[in-house]
Formats: C-alpha cells, sequence, structure tokens
C-alpha cells in the first residue's frame, strides 16, 4: 500500500499542505441534517460548498475530476456554484443500492412517495485554457484558432488527417457535441499545419512558443482510463456485513460508502502515483482505496471519534485521541 495522510480537523486548514489532486472525491454535506453541521435543507449547501470549491478551483487543473456525490436535488442545488467557479459538468452517475435498500414495509400512503434507493455522483473536469491576445480561450477555440493563422483552408485537415472530411466537422466545430481530437489525430494536425502552413506565424499548436509534445497535449484533458461494459448505473448493495464498521451492533459511519465504487472512481480517473483527495474524511474510503491501489490519498476528519477510526483503518496512529474510548469491536476491525 502507499502511504497515505489523514489529519484531524476541517481540511480548509490543511489543502495547501496537500499535494495538486489528480482526482478530488467528495462526500460531505446532503443537506438532510445526518450529522453535526450539515445542513437541514439542501437549499443551504451552495454556502457550505463555497470554501472548499474556491480552494477546488485553485489547485485543480485540466487534469483534474471531481466526483460529487450528494443526493439529486442536493447535487443540483450545488451545481450551479460549481459552475461558476469553471468545473465543467461531464456526466452524472447513479448508485443503485437495490430494492434491499428499502428497510421494511413503505406505507405508500402516509409517505406518497417512491422508496428511494439511490444516491448520485457527478463527474467535473477543468477545461484547459489559452492566452490569446490577453483574453483566456478554451481548448476548442484555440485549436480552430491555431488552425486558421495558418492560412490553409479548414477542409485541408481532412488531407492532414487522412480523411474525406471528419476532421473539419468533428475538431474545428462550434456545437457542444465537440470533442478534443486524440493524440495521434493533433500530431497529425500540428505537423501538417507546421510544415504546409504561412511560416511567418509558425510554431503553430504551440504553447509559449514550443509545439506540444505527446506529455504536454495529454495534459489538457482529464485523465480518463475507460472501461468497457460500465454505464453510469452502478448497481450495488449498500456497505453490510463485514465490510460495515460497526460500534455497539450500530453502524458506526451513517453514509459508509462501498470499497468497490471507490475503487471504479479512483481507476478510471487516476494512475498509480496519482494524488487523490478527500476533503470529507469520514470513514475515508476513497483514500483507503487510493493507498491500495498505489496512489497518494489526502483526507482530513472533523469529528475525533470517526478520525481515530479512519486513522486505523489506514494504518495510521492517531494524532489525537477522543474522549469516548473505542469499544474493542471496532478496534477488533483492524
Amino acid at each position: 500500500m502507499t502511504a497515505s495522510s489523514i489529519s484531524l480537523g476541517d481540511s480548509l486548514s490543511h489543502y495547501s499542505s496537500w499535494p495538486d489532486p489528480l482526482t478530488i472525491i467528495s462526500d460531505g454535506a446532503y443537506g438532510i441534517g445526518g450529522f453535526q453541521g450539515d445542513p437541514s435543507s439542501p437549499t443551504d449547501l451552495p454556502s457550505w460548498y463555497e470554501p472548499h470549491v474556491r480552494v477546488w478551483s485553485v489547485w485543480a487543473n485540466p487534469q483534474t475530476t471531481l466526483w460529487f456525490w450528494n443526493t439529486e436535488v442536493g447535487w443540483a442545488s450545488v451545481h450551479p456554484l460549481l459552475v461558476s467557479h469553471g468545473w465543467v459538468y461531464e456526466q452524472l452517475v447513479t448508485w443503485d443500492k437495490g430494492i434491499g435498500h428499502v428497510a421494511g414495509n413503505v406505507n405508500s400512503k402516509t409517505i406518497r412517495s417512491l422508496p428511494v434507493v439511490t444516491e448520485v455522483c457527478a463527474r467535473y473536469t477543468r477545461p484547459a485554457v489559452f492566452n490569446k491576445d490577453g483574453h483566456t480561450v478554451t481548448l476548442q477555440s484555440w485549436l480552430r484558432d491555431e488552425w486558421d493563422r495558418t492560412g490553409l483552408p479548414r477542409r485541408d485537415a481532412n488531407t492532414a488527417c487522412g480523411v474525406k472530411e471528419a476532421a473539419t466537422r468533428k475538431y474545428f466545430g462550434t456545437d457542444i457535441q465537440w470533442y478534443p481530437p486524440p493524440l495521434e489525430v493533433f500530431q497529425k494536425l500540428s505537423a501538417y499545419a507546421n510544415e504546409h502552413g504561412d511560416p511567418k506565424g509558425a510554431p503553430y499548436f504551440a504553447g509559449d512558443g514550443i509545439v506540444l509534445d505527446e506529455h504536454r497535449y495529454l495534459k489538457l484533458r482529464a485523465k480518463w482510463n475507460h472501461q468497457h461494459g460500465l454505464t453510469n448505473v452502478w448497481t450495488h448493495p449498500a456497505v453490510r456485513g463485514s465490510e460495515r464498521v460497526h460500534l455497539d451492533g450500530v453502524p458506526f459511519h451513517p453514509n459508509q460508502k462501498p470499497v468497490a465504487l471507490m475503487e471504479r472512481q479512483v481507476s478510471l480517473t487516476t494512475d498509480p502515483g496519482d494524488v487523490v483527495w478527500e476533503p470529507f474524511g469520514g470513514l475515508c474510503t476513497a483514500t483507503f482505496v487510493a493507498s491500495r491501489m498505489g496512489r497518494a490519498g489526502y483526507t482530513a476528519e472533523v469529528n475525533p471519534e470517526v478520525y481515530r477510526v479512519a486513522a486505523l483503518r489506514l494504518g495510521q496512529v492517531p494524532v489525537a485521541q477522543p474522549e469516548v474510548p473505542l469499544e474493542p469491536s471496532v478496534l477488533d476491525l483492524f
């Protein structure tokens, strides 16, 4: 296992000491009054998250992915805040806990609602931006502008890529369906532009006067390690059995996430050696998984008792002891 770091206290006091994140897994307040400090209403969530989102936005880069766990309405309440700080919404994952998550009989005449067996996790990324004439432009605009600077007609991009017309339509488009060219396509566009474009404007497709090589280009987008067969609906039971941490026969944490789901998120958006932030630790499942998968996890937990259990789970000696000693049943889990 790779060494991980857990701190006691608010993550706002520790962000500055953590390395830049490749992935941030947020599983904080849901706006349901589920723990001390959790707002009782989703409408209060934007102000609760704002100082954290502000810091995430400073330390993140175009390779960074944010996974934001919440209820449907909780996520919807925070979404405008994330967008206002420059985060780009990619997709929504639904965690289907299955019919077994419904405890006992449901009196539909009283509740007047369908039983809820889901949570959601929204995936966000940071856009790459370039400086052009004193203004910042997106990667989409920059690619199109760089080709136009060559003086070559856009149709020549098809020749550069060895296709009939797909290159111009796909990579120089302005619609929301646009996506960046794969590395090999970008290299073809760059090579053709610098060979056939107006020499006075060269180099083209360059950053700071240096043509973007493979390493630099890949850093313009968030990491994504695709898993075939995996959709945006993740059917997995809520944590139970030996994986669930209990105290006096009662689940120790109200919303312990399954290891399997965190493994998916870490593997999809990071590689070994990358840094994973888990700002709202709880039992620190994301950090536990990151460490086990060869990533460097950084997390913080404000509740001293929860912190101690999480530290033991991560194989670390807590730096502070809670006032109430942990029961042997909890300690035996580690």
